[in-house]
């Protein structure tokens, strides 16, 4: 299975890390005074979801606003601290992820496609709430075991804690964005330089 990329051009939320789980980490960017949530009500976290792609089948209203947001977030921390221990090469413990993806149960469902030819797929047996955040943590669970940790990064630039999957040919990314931080970075060497001189 290849692993899941974002688009970057889907909507407010950051989604500069080419991976679900990546983008996950950054819906939480900054430190101390200059910190910004970018899930502050279940609402944020079903857009944030329908937009990545991690919401599919999932249209229903939410019945637990609330629920939705405490849950996304104790998974994004749990993300957090797994993608930074496995990044390390310490050992990982997968039961507090685990947790998030028993919850999403499905089963088997015969059904009938266009064409009328019979085919199976699988039929969620939660609610909306449980199955997008089912969906994240599986996202989390795709990268821990099949993601290749050497092109996991944090961006370069000293005030930045935003992550990314470096899928470039010479896997020599070092920004989140160029626009956001690389740019930033080389105009100040530029100053420097002229400065020097």
């Amino acid at each position: 299975m290849a692993l899941q990329k974002t688009n970057a051009q889907a909507g407010p939320f950051l989604l500069l890390g080419d991976h679900p789980a990546m983008d996950m980490l950054n819906t939480q960017a900054g430190t101390g005074d200059n910190a910004v949530e970018f899930w502050n009500t279940g609402k944020d976290v079903a857009d944030w979801c329908r937009r990545t792609g991690l919401a599919a089948g999932t249209d229903a209203p939410l019945e637990d606003d609330a629920r939705l947001l405490a849950d996304a977030r104790e998974l994004r921390g749990i993300a957090r601290q797994l993608v930074e221990q496995r990044k390390a090469g310490a050992e990982v413990d997968p039961a507090p992820l685990n947790r998030y993806l028993h919850a999403n149960h499905s089963a088997p469902h015969i059904g009938l496609d266009a064409d009328g030819k019979l085919h199976m797929t699988r039929t969620s047996n939660v609610d909306p709430a449980t199955r997008m955040v089912g969906a994240l943590a599986e996202s989390v669970g795709q990268l821990l075991a099949e993601g290749d940790f050497s092109l996991v990064k944090q961006c370069e630039h000293p005030d930045c804690v935003l992550w990314f999957y470096d899928r470039t040919k010479a896997h020599r990314r070092r920004w989140c964005s160029m626009t956001l931080c690389g740019n930033r970075v080389k105009a100040a060497q530029f100053r420097k330089r002229a400065t020097a001189t």
